[in-house]
């Protein structure tokens, strides 16, 4: 999987409106136009677009973990509106513009943590609850998608129209801002991230025995829950904060690994997260031509893709949403 990512990075740095090749960019000298086109307009969307989609990805592998349910979803159940929600109230207090210098790249996400902890939080307390079920979680997930979408509508119509523009782009999903500085920070706080969470996989495991089981077996279950849950939120933020709400992935990435790979998190989660990464970098590349030179959202290209898989899942798990 890691050698067919690196081979599709390859091919989606050279297509697009201008299509290159790697004999083009041998031929050329450092400071050509092609070379140009290549190192600082494909190459930073192409790592963008494998960073943003390992994250999500992941962040969906660990809810479904931690909800013991396959069809648990940062954005079925809210946690992608939440943060859309706080980085959208980011953008129209323009907090963004008053931060100085490169701390202007970290308010968004900031914000989008702050946003997506809080929904994540509320999800978990209701998944505890004794009368809680995959139903009632699916339904509260819509009901917070509800309220955080009128509310981001309410921010569109208060917005200037350069804010406007920024958020309908940014809502449908884009990578079109992808620049070296936006890859860094996001590297910065993924990479780390993803790590973290690779070593918490073996508890992961032991939590879907159960949590009176997992104690049994020495595991902190209240603690690697948090964990669990804050790095979760870390990755969607940092996701939704550059790329905007991208859906599906986070759904249909885990649970095809799942199925490929079976259930152990220690590979699980790591195939995931390429899987992911090159889902997202074959959306993004058919955004970027199949209508070029204009360009797709690309979470219109993911919806078409995750809208009728997740119609089959709940099809083929019928009776599990009553509980």
């Amino acid at each position: 999987m890691l050698a067919l990512m690196l081979l599709m990075m390859i091919l989606a740095a050279n297509l697009g409106a201008m299509r290159l090749t790697l004999l083009q960019l041998w031929q050329q000298p450092m400071d050509s136009m092609v070379w140009q086109v290549w190192w600082d307009i494909r190459l930073p969307r192409v790592l963008l677009a494998v960073l943003v989609g390992g994250a999500l990805a992941l962040s969906g592998g660990i809810m479904q973990g931690l909800f013991r349910n396959p069809l648990a979803d940062p954005g079925l159940l809210g946690i992608s509106s939440g943060a859309a929600l706080a980085v959208a109230l980011s953008v129209v207090l323009t907090f963004t513009s008053l931060a100085p210098g490169a701390l202007a790249l970290w308010v968004p996400m900031l914000a989008a943590f702050v946003g997506s902890l809080a929904v994540t939080l509320i999800i978990f307390t209701l998944s505890r609850s004794g009368s809680s079920s995959l139903a009632r979680l699916l339904l509260v997930g819509i009901a917070i998608n509800a309220l955080c979408g009128s509310a981001v509508g309410v921010l569109s119509w208060l917005s200037s129209d350069q804010q406007l523009r920024q958020l309908s782009l940014w809502g449908m999903g884009s990578l079109g801002q992808a620049q070296w500085p936006l890859v860094g920070a996001c590297a910065s706080l993924m990479l780390p991230t993803m790590l973290l969470v690779q070593r918490l996989t073996a508890r992961l495991n032991l939590l879907q025995l159960g949590e009176e089981e997992a104690h049994y077996l020495g595991i902190d279950v209240r603690r690697t829950q948090r964990q669990l849950l804050v790095l979760s939120a870390l990755l969607v933020a940092a996701s939704v904060a550059v790329s905007g709400i991208i859906g599906f992935v986070g759904l249909v990435v885990p649970h095809l690994m799942r199925m490929c790979l079976g259930g152990d998190h220690r590979w699980m989660l790591p195939g995931s997260v390429l899987a992911g990464a090159m889902l997202l970098l074959l959306a993004d590349t058919i955004a970027r031509t199949l209508v070029a030179p204009a360009e797709m959202p690309v979470g219109l290209i993911t919806s078409l893709i995750g809208g009728p898989w997740f119609l089959w899942l709940i099809l083929r798990r019928s009776g599990g949403l009553h509980g």
